[in-house]
């Protein structure tokens, strides 16, 4: 019973453990304003001295202005992460805006250090996400003003525009910088671009329509 109580805890601990890593840093002071001057180069940011910290460092203006969603997607987000805010270093937070064109998609992509939850200010969406393989289980639901849904971290996810009218969105996410793949953009516009025969053969087809995808971008 020793033996298995011992198991238990490390098995416990390990699993603590890899969840802490596995998240934003914790804190350790009150805050860790980023020091923006500084060379160092770590996991995160640097901080600068506490005591050289000001309200602006913790403040954001400009989410009451709607993106300009005049792009072939009819879509624009308004980040509030670590890059705009320096204070929200090592909170492991942040925030956006979203705004859809009647219409418009926010096309599929993944927050690798992130999960998000969204609140549908205006407008209605259909929103989604699909989960890992091998199961690749579509979840989808179609959201109207004030409804809420959570997009898991790391996995696909979009949302679209589900009506004629304008919508606008406002999401958190559990990291600093979650960060933000989009799949079309990454497969068929890396630079330099993977290779035809390689995205041929990913996808089923022929080369002529993966050259032909990969001019869109």
């Amino acid at each position: 019973m020793a033996i298995r109580a011992f198991v238990l805890a490390a098995a416990l601990l390990a699993l603590s453990s890899f969840h802490a890593m596995a998240s934003d840093p914790s804190l350790l002071q009150d805050f860790c304003v980023v020091d923006k001057m500084s060379k160092v180069r770590v996991n995160g940011f640097p901080c600068k001295d506490a005591k050289d910290a000001v309200a602006d460092d913790f403040f954001f203006s400009g989410l009451h202005l709607a993106g300009n969603t005049t792009n072939k997607q009819g879509s624009a987000v308004t980040p509030v992460n670590v890059a705009q805010i320096a204070g929200l270093n090592t909170m492991g937070i942040s925030l956006a805006r979203i705004d859809y064109a009647p219409y418009g998609l926010n096309p599929p992509h993944i927050h690798p250090r992130g999960t998000e939850i969204l609140t549908l200010l205006e407008g209605s969406l259909y929103v989604g996400f699909v989960t890992s393989n091998p199961n690749n289980k579509l979840f989808t639901k179609v959201l109207n003003k004030g409804d809420v849904f959570v997009f898991p971290e790391g996995l696909i996810h979009f949302q679209f525009s589900y009506g004629t009218n304008s919508a606008v969105a406002l999401a958190a996410l559990s990291s600093q910088n979650p960060g933000v793949i989009t799949v079309a953009n990454t497969v068929f516009g890396s630079k330099p671009s993977i290779s035809d025969n390689i995205l041929a053969k990913a996808f089923q087809v022929d080369k002529n329509t993966i050259d032909r995808i990969q001019a869109q971008f």
